[in-house]
């Protein structure tokens, strides 16, 4: 099992340095601005929650790519709630075993813990980016991040909602090496062009 609660916790202490003025900015997603990784890490943290419980139904059978929802107004108290709840839910070993659904796709259960950390970890880092934040990730929480995405880094099929691999040094950070496999610059910042 793995400890969701670092990577949900790095994602809770960026949240004070998000202002309103900053919620429409843009992101290392090309398509989202920080609101749009916000409401989408409050949905995933819901889905992946569920995930965990076998608590089948709307969450976990909404495929994310159908549509942006929108972000709550009580997202500043709302989203650290449920990332705890997230990280509380797959503190359990049965959330670990068995099957489960995420996104309207079936998969283990093993596998729907490693996708709800990799998720974490990856729009944690993009809304560290896009707030102009710090962000160290945990050195498990990375490995983990790393041994998920690297299998895919030659393979579409595998690959998973990110983009194609950007190269990074073989010696560069882990984070670093966890971002471009993610299909995202390391280097990104607001306002540079590519």
């Amino acid at each position: 099992m793995i400890d969701l609660g670092p990577a949900t916790l790095g994602v809770t202490r960026l949240l004070d340095a998000v202002g309103d003025d900053r919620l429409d900015g843009p992101t290392p997603c090309p398509d989202y601005t920080v609101r749009d990784i916000l409401a989408h890490l409050e949905g995933l943290a819901v889905a992946f929650r569920d995930a965990a419980g076998k608590d089948l139904g709307p969450t976990t059978d909404t495929d994310p790519g159908t549509g942006r929802p929108p972000l709550t107004e009580d997202w500043r108290t709302a989203l650290p709630r449920r990332l705890d709840e997230l990280a509380a839910a797959w503190r359990a070993p049965e959330a670990w075993e068995g099957t489960t659904r995420a996104g309207g796709v079936t998969l283990p259960g093993e596998v729907a813990g490693l996708v709800a950390l990799n998720e974490v970890l990856i729009h944690g880092w993009d809304l560290a980016r896009a707030t102009g934040q710090g962000y160290a990730p945990d050195e498990a929480s990375l490995e983990v991040s790393y041994a998920f995405l690297a299998p895919g880094a030659d393979d579409p099929a595998e690959r998973g909602p990110f983009g194609p691999p950007v190269p990074v040094a073989a010696g560069a950070p882990l984070l670093d090496r966890v971002i471009g496999l993610s299909g995202r610059r390391p280097d990104w910042r607001p306002g540079v062009a590519a």
